[in-house]
């Protein structure tokens, strides 16, 4: 293929979605299907991020979505951020230069995201960014030089909320910010009374509501390090000890699973009385799981905005937040993860009155973003 552009012309009034993480398809399933509704095509490419059936597969029949039109295949062999990052622009950039779309849709702040977005742009096409204007202001973060740089190529920036949207505005970006709602909130609340009737997950591991916490650990900052799995360790035994009438469900990313193996520290986490350690579960299932919960540990941004959505309290065991509003509204508290910190978070949300207001919308996000993408192709 020698295409290195297209003229605005030669493109096609088509919408592509692309996605590639649990994250991305939860946020953009709903977008999909607003888009699906449009009379103009609208075609999904999985950019292949995470390829396991409990990560992958099993997300699409939760969300009742039709398998994606494209995979790329080669992304699970990739080991490294730019390599993996390359192989993705690469197998993008090929489906796009197939189909013509003019306008393409990232979520987020992925590799998979900023390859998607490279690709659109370089391409001519009109590129639209759900979940813009995040900010975590720490520069170790690889999802952190992802969203910034997203930002900045984007036409259009569909921010959550208003503090997303000011914090585009103060990078001087040179797309059209838009404040939608997050799209987290459309997908909750489509799949929150299917959960409830279809899910098992609480008779499947003797839980009763209410009663249980739930840990998700997965950044590469605080599992690729074995210190910081220690010191994960060392919170979660003291959990046990001073809260010894709750379980700890831990559905553990394969990441973290082969990061525990390979530092030798499985046997450490079996002795721990009342962790359960599960492998990564679908969304029906985790949503289920998350909405009978008593507490929710993560470092999960997309878990800050689901717990503060469905009234669980949360603690982020990370240094710092790109969902600020959810401890503005008293939803979250950031501890980092030394065992003290931790534990005084615990006591403070575990006796927090659920009085919170849900900052992220009122479920419309995807209307208003298609609404807008709309606009783009009758326009152009």
């Amino acid at each position: 293929m020698d295409k290195k552009s297209f003229d605005n012309n030669e493109l096609e009034k088509k919408v592509c979605v692309i996605v590639g993480t649990r994250p991305g398809i939860i946020k953009m399933s709903t977008i999909i299907k607003e888009a699906k509704k449009l009379s103009y095509p609208c075609f999904v490419i999985h950019a292949g991020q995470h390829y396991s059936p409990s990560m992958d597969d099993q997300f699409f029949k939760d969300l009742n979505l039709d398998k994606p039109e494209y995979k790329l295949e080669n992304v699970k062999y990739c080991k490294l951020h730019g390599e993996q990052t390359a192989e993705m622009l690469k197998g993008i950039e090929k489906v796009l230069i197939k189909e013509k779309p003019k306008v393409v849709l990232v979520c987020g702040d992925a590799n998979f995201n900023l390859a998607g977005a490279l690709a659109a742009r370089k391409l001519h096409m009109f590129l639209g960014h759900v979940e813009s204007g995040l900010r975590s202001n720490d520069w170790r973060m690889p999802e952190e030089h992802n969203r910034v740089m997203i930002d900045h190529i984007a036409n259009f920036l569909f921010a959550p909320t208003k503090e997303a949207a000011n914090n585009a505005y103060k990078d001087n970006v040179k797309g059209e910010i838009i404040i939608t709602g997050n799209t987290i909130v459309d997908a909750v609340y489509e799949s929150k009374k299917i959960a409830e009737e279809k899910s098992k997950i609480l008779n499947k591991l003797h839980l009763k509501p209410k009663k249980y916490f739930i840990l998700t650990s997965h950044r590469e900052e605080n599992v690729d390090s074995k210190e910081k799995l220690i010191k994960i360790y060392n919170f979660l035994k003291q959990i046990d000890k001073e809260y010894k009438e709750y379980k700890i469900v831990f559905p553990a990313h394969y990441r973290t699973l082969k990061m525990i193996d390979q530092y030798d520290l499985k046997n450490d986490f079996d002795k721990i009385k009342n962790l359960i350690i599960i492998e990564p579960i679908g969304y029906i299932d985790f949503l289920n799981l998350l909405s009978n919960s008593a507490l929710v540990i993560t470092d999960s941004g997309g878990i800050q905005e689901e717990s503060c959505i469905l009234k669980i309290p949360c603690v982020t065991i990370r240094e710092n937040t790109e969902r600020p509003e959810t401890v503005e509204v008293g939803s979250n508290i950031v501890t980092g993860l030394e065992t003290k910190q931790v534990m005084n978070g615990i006591n403070v949300m575990i006796s927090k009155e659920i009085n919170w207001k849900n900052p992220f919308g009122k479920g419309e996000a995807s209307k208003k973003i298609i609404k807008r993408v709309k606009k783009c192709l009758e326009n152009n």
